[in-house]
């Protein structure tokens, strides 16, 4: 647009005053967020919010936002603690520009090596959560209850998950415009409040990234160049690639969707999902991206599904030089509901520390489910007491504030949250009536806010309230145990998840074991972990990692396991 004399005498005079503050600052840096620029100290302000309308010729409007070509002019001077103007929801204010006892705000991040880093390359840890889908759970996607989370639960990064298949996803027949809005909002909450926030496109019943690349080059452009000028935005391009997808298909897909991302914001953090619902780090570790800086990899978990394998494989993978960011996990199993084991959850939390690894929970919602943070009676979106919380958000809250946190804890708290709460089997599926803790320690609980049993948040049958079936099959010289641990139902679809143990009963020592395991009927495979899994027919074949092949003479391998669909009647034979 024609830019008129009074506009350039707009521009001339705040360029102008911002060069004389700087002058009279003696050296003091400037720093731009969205559309405020900022003295570092926190003392001196220059806002240009591009609201003001110029008429042209009578009737035209003219709108437009001052851009200075200043952004982290210093970013080895944000960690005095200082305060950028923040105000309700002021679409212009901007976050805190150093560390706090409420959450710590490090300016803009880049990768060094493995770790995440701040301007001066200090380590820097980020601990968040994540919302639910986005068109679903919109409502708390709200300010009031971004702010209690920064200052009462000490979190520091949402992210925004925007779903891009399922119903009401961006890609099928969601409502674009209202999802980006939500986006949006979100990222200037977390902003307004001194917090970071990842951007995910949440990829799931579309298995590989590539089927939708087009909208997700759109919507990168879209979304960097909104916020090129952000230091406290990070793009997870591909949340859960799944299905078979392979890594090189994924590192095709990356390589594609970055340079988007990078036409407009060459320092964002980038965060890049792997296989099998982002837990293959090892083969992005053999065969990382290239070419570009700051990229990291995603790898998400299931405390009472994944334990000590897919920990040795993230802490492999970093100590072969990949940097490692953990975008979504929770505290019971890989289905996202079933039983807790708050044991396996605190030894992930001990790890990721130990290697500081930046971690999200997982969800940010009511849903009648496990890994839902509020009771699924509780019908806020904001000023949450702990008598709000279910079993995995008070784990969650005590976990995140150290025991130190400052939420109210009016009304019943409602118990311990079920610590061992998977019984004396854990992951092998034994022990599923459990014996400790309220929120119902293994699946058939009692008390808590959510019973230990999540019903799968859509009416599901008993969530995994039925008692523990097993049907011990040989395969050659392996004696296997597959044990139904949890089953629901979801939109007319019913879910059973196994927990497999298989000895080594051949007399000898053996380097790989393969399985069959036959069922009733047709099924199909839903999820998989710790095996190589293929469907033949009414048969899952199960073959080993090259983690867990070895087998002495009488040893036994277990956390192998998997979630299956199909009729009610589904079962082993």
């Amino acid at each position: 647009m024609r830019e008129t004399i009074g506009r350039r005498c707009v521009r001339g005079l705040l360029v102008l005053a911002l060069i004389a503050a700087l002058f009279a600052g003696c050296g003091r840096a400037a720093k731009q967020q969205g559309t405020v620029t900022e003295l570092v100290d926190g003392t001196e302000q220059l806002t240009e919010n591009g609201t003001e309308q110029l008429a042209e010729n009578g009737t035209e409007q003219a709108t437009e936002t001052l851009s200075t070509e200043i952004k982290e002019a210093a970013s080895s001077e944000t960690g005095e603690g200082t305060q950028g103007a923040s105000s309700g929801n002021d679409a212009s204010a901007q976050p805190v520009t150093g560390s706090s006892a409420k959450g710590a705000f490090y300016g803009a991040l880049h990768v060094s090596g493995t770790q995440l880093v701040d301007g001066k390359g200090n380590p820097v840890q980020l601990r968040g959560i994540s919302t639910h889908g986005l068109a679903w759970y919109p409502d708390y996607v709200n300010e009031a209850l971004f702010r209690q989370l920064h200052e009462e639960w000490k979190v520091n990064v949402i992210r925004l998950a925007m779903y891009t298949a399922e119903s009401g996803g961006y890609c099928t027949d969601g409502n674009k415009a209202q999802l980006k809005k939500l986006v949006k909002n979100g990222v200037q909450y977390a902003t307004n409040q001194g917090m970071y926030a990842i951007i995910d496109w949440h990829i799931l019943s579309d298995a590989n990234p590539n089927q939708h690349k087009s909208e997700a080059k759109d919507f990168f452009r879209e979304m960097s160049q909104t916020y090129a000028s952000y230091s406290n935005v990070l793009y997870e391009i591909c949340n859960e690639p799944n299905g078979g997808t392979s890594w090189s298909e994924i590192k095709a897909y990356a390589n594609e969707i970055i340079p988007v991302i990078r036409a407009n914001d060459p320092d964002a953090v980038i965060l890049v999902g792997t296989p099998n619902w982002s837990q293959y780090v090892d083969q992005a570790a053999a065969d990382p991206i290239t070419g570009y800086d700051n990229i990291m990899y995603t790898l998400h978990f299931y405390a009472a599904t994944h334990t000590d394998s897919l920990r040795n494989t993230m802490t492999s993978a970093i100590r072969a030089g990949l940097p490692v960011f953990v975008t979504e996990y929770g505290i019971c199993d890989a289905s996202g509901n079933g039983g807790i084991n708050e044991s396996q959850a605190n030894q992930w939390v001990q790890v990721m520390d130990q290697y500081g690894v930046s971690y999200v929970a997982w969800n940010l919602s009511n849903k009648n489910e496990t890994s839902a943070i509020f009771s699924s009676s509780c019908s806020k979106t904001s000023g949450f007491t702990e008598a709000d919380l279910s079993a995995s958000g008070k784990w969650l809250y005590r976990m995140l504030t150290n025991g130190n946190g400052g939420m109210p804890a009016s009304g019943p708290t409602g118990g311990n949250s079920g610590t061992g709460s998977t019984g004396a089997g854990g992951n092998s599926g034994a022990g599923s009536t459990g014996g400790g803790g309220n929120s119902g320690a293994g699946s058939t609980g009692s008390g808590g806010n959510n019973g230990g049993a999540g019903n799968s948040g859509s009416g599901g049958n008993n969530g995994g309230a039925s008692a523990v079936t097993a049907n011990v099959l040989t395969n050659g010289g392996v004696s296997i145990s597959a044990a139904q641990t949890n089953h629901w139902e979801s939109n007319g679809q019913y879910f059973y998840q196994y927990n497999v143990t298989l000895t080594n009963t051949s007399g000898k020592a053996g380097t790989a074991w393969a399985i069959d395991i036959p069922f009733n009927e047709s099924f199909s495979l839903s999820d998989k972990w710790n095996g190589n899994y293929t469907v033949n027919g009414n048969t899952l074949h199960i073959t080993s990692m090259d983690y867990n092949g070895s087998l002495a003479a009488g040893a036994a391998a277990d956390n192998i396991g998997f979630i299956i669909s199909g009729s009610a009647n589904l079962k082993t034979q």
